[in-house]
Formats: structure tokens, C-alpha cells, sequence
């Protein structure tokens, strides 16, 4: 499972360009092709489903999405700089002196640092002045635009994501990497649905769906609820981790304590009966978990939840600090508590809830 976490964190895939993200999940489940169908739509939805499934169970849908936070080429000034617009939500103040890839029409990757103006160069007034997306920019290392587009390719609408290598430190158990939001959930998914398909038929009908481009609008959860049609879904995040911020006793979202199962959020109020039928679950398999209540911030399961006469819905989260930022930090052992309470209650819906 290290060397998907390790593929699915590092590849290129920011709203809208998930191609290389797909191409990851097609190799690992390459092996499991007598287990399960794998379908790709034009909008890059990645659909795994059981061949154990019939079509008249209840269907039971493992959600996560494909894309991470990243940016779009909007313009190149004549003395080489690149503008950005960015696809998902980031503070601004977070981008600066980091290096980030930028993604050509024929495929190379170009790296770049977000321009960052020495405090030799800034006045007093210019340190305290608050930040703003349009001021940043992109340096590829060059002089000219010209340099920019003929000579490295780049153009306008050219896709941009973090740069970050990938690591794991087995004596704190400890991942290190880019995009846990949202590619530690898909890794849930697909070791879920692994596991699933090795133990069986489950009694019910399973499919995963990946989605795209959540980050600007759950826009590819709009489209696979409607071709899961689920009659239950489970939604795999990477959530916030708020462990450095609040007290124990406040604290949510804390790494090494379980999955997160998430009550509300900007996005949806949860089915009380599907979350006290995943807690009883966990309670009796041991699986540790975390409740949290959250005002902000959002998941799949704000499109899903709505579709056709309505679906209850479960989001279990991998507590991850710093997401939609360049880092992040989470513990396996979170990882494998989301996979053990997804397979758990998919396999306990046979007989709804």
C-alpha cells in the first residue's frame, strides 16, 4: 500500500487534469481485473465495480476525488513572469517561495518558484500590506516571454500543482507528502474495494467512484451519483487535522486517534441512523475513530446526499495538517482505521441499516 500512497500523492492531477491520477489507479488494480470493471467518463470519473455485482442489491457507493488544489496558467508578461489563477481554495499567503510544476500541451513538466520579493527590495509598507492572488507569480528561470512559450512550451491555461517528494518514517509511522486531500481517501477507496473483492461477495452491489475536480464545485460527484444512483454511499476524505490548535478536549481532527467520522459541515447534515450503525461497527471491531462538527469547509457528500429520493451518507476522513497547502502529515495507522470502518459497513448493508 506505500508504493499507491507514494504513486497517488506525487502524481500531477489539479482539478480538470486528473489524467495522470487515473493512470496510477488503473496500474494498481491492473491485477484485480478478474475481481472488478474499471470505467473512465470524459470527465475523468473513475468508476470500480465488483463483477459480483447484479444490479438488484442495494448499491453501496466509496466516494473520494482524484484532484488536488492547484493553479492555471492565465498570462506571461513580456519579461517572462507567469500570472495564475487558481483552481480550488488556497490562502495566498501560503504560495509564495514555493516551488510548484508546470504542465505543457505535450506533457512535460516545467518547474517554477511563485516569485517571492527579497525584504531587501520591500518597504515597511509592503511587508504589512495583505497578500492578494493576483500579485503572484510564476518564475520559470527565464528572461522573455518568448522563452516562456517557444522555448519551454508553456501557454495560457497550461495546468500548475505543488512539487513535493514523498516519505514515510516508520518509527513515528508518519506520511509525508502532497495532495492527502484527497488521494489518501482514494487510496481508501481502492484498498477497500480490494479488500471487498477478496473476501467474497459482500451481499450487496459495491461501486467505487473517484471523482473529479472537487475542489472547484464537487462537479464529479454531481455526474457519478447520478451514474452510481447509490442507495448508501461512504465518503473518503483527507481532513484537516486541528490537533496543533485546540485542546484535547476540543480537538477533532487529531492525527494517530482514528478515522474522523464528520457530523456536519458547510456542505450537509449527516444521517444520525448510518453514523450510530458506523460507531457501533467500530466500537464492536475495535476500530478507533473521532467525531467531529464542522462549520466550515466541505465534501462529496454535499452533491451526493441529494441525489434522487435522497442518500444517507457516511464521510469518514484520514486526518491530514496543512491541507490545501503545499505539505502534509498524516499517520498510517488513521489510513488503515478509514479503510477498516469503510470495508466493515459496506459489507454490513445487506440488510440496510
Amino acid at each position: 500500500m506505500l508504493n499507491l500512497i507514494e504513486e497517488m500523492t506525487t502524481a500531477f492531477g489539479p482539478s480538470g487534469f486528473e489524467e495522470d491520477v487515473v493512470a496510477v489507479v488503473k496500474k494498481h488494480l491492473a491485477s484485480y481485473e478478474a475481481y472488478m470493471d474499471i470505467e473512465v467518463d470524459a470527465m475523468h470519473n473513475v468508476y470500480l465495480k465488483l463483477k459480483t455485482n447484479t444490479g438488484k442489491r442495494k448499491t453501496v457507493m466509496l466516494d473520494a476525488h482524484l484532484d488536488e488544489v492547484g493553479f492555471m496558467v492565465q498570462s506571461i508578461r513580456a519579461n517572462g513572469l507567469i500570472s495564475i489563477a487558481p483552481l480550488g481554495g488556497w490562502v495566498p499567503t501560503n504560495i509564495p517561495a514555493h516551488t510548484v510544476m508546470i504542465k505543457t500541451e505535450n506533457g512535460q513538466l516545467v518547474r517554477g518558484i511563485v516569485a517571492s520579493k527579497p525584504p531587501h527590495f520591500m518597504t515597511e509598507k509592503e511587508k504589512a500590506a495583505p497578500l492578494e492572488m493576483e500579485s503572484l507569480l510564476i518564475d520559470v528561470g527565464v528572461t522573455t516571454r518568448s522563452e516562456v512559450t517557444d522555448l519551454l512550451g508553456i501557454q495560457v491555461g497550461d495546468p500548475i500543482a505543488p512539487e513535493v517528494g514523498f516519505s514515510y518514517n516508520p518509527a513515528t509511522d508518519i506520511l509525508f507528502g502532497k495532495a492527502f486531500d484527497n488521494r489518501l481517501g482514494c487510496v481508501a477507496v481502492i484498498e477497500a474495494m480490494k479488500r471487498l473483492s477478496e473476501n467474497g461477495d459482500p451481499g450487496v452491489d459495491v461501486i467505487g467512484a473517484l471523482a473529479s475536480q472537487e475542489e472547484v464545485g464537487t462537479r464529479g460527484a454531481h455526474v457519478t451519483s447520478q451514474v452510481v444512483k447509490p442507495d448508501y454511499a461512504i465518503v473518503f476524505e483527507g481532513s484537516p487535522a486541528d490537533d496543533l490548535y485546540f485542546d484535547s478536549y476540543t480537538t477533532q481532527c487529531a492525527l494517530t486517534k482514528g478515522t474522523q467520522i464528520r457530523h456536519l459541515d458547510s456542505s450537509y447534515v449527516s444521517h444520525r441512523g448510518f453514523i450510530n450503525h458506523a460507531k457501533a461497527i467500530a466500537d464492536r471491531e475495535g476500530i478507533p475513530y473521532q467525531s467531529a462538527v464542522r462549520l466550515k469547509g466541505g465534501t462529496n457528500a454535499g452533491r451526493i446526499h441529494t441525489e434522487g429520493k435522497a442518500v444517507p451518507v457516511l464521510v469518514l476522513g484520514v486526518p491530514s495538517r496543512y491541507v490545501h497547502t503545499h505539505y502534509n502529515y498524516s499517520a498510517m495507522t488513521d489510513l488503515e482505521a478509514t479503510i477498516s470502518l469503510g470495508v466493515a459497513v459496506a459489507a454490513s448493508l445487506v440488510y440496510g441499516l
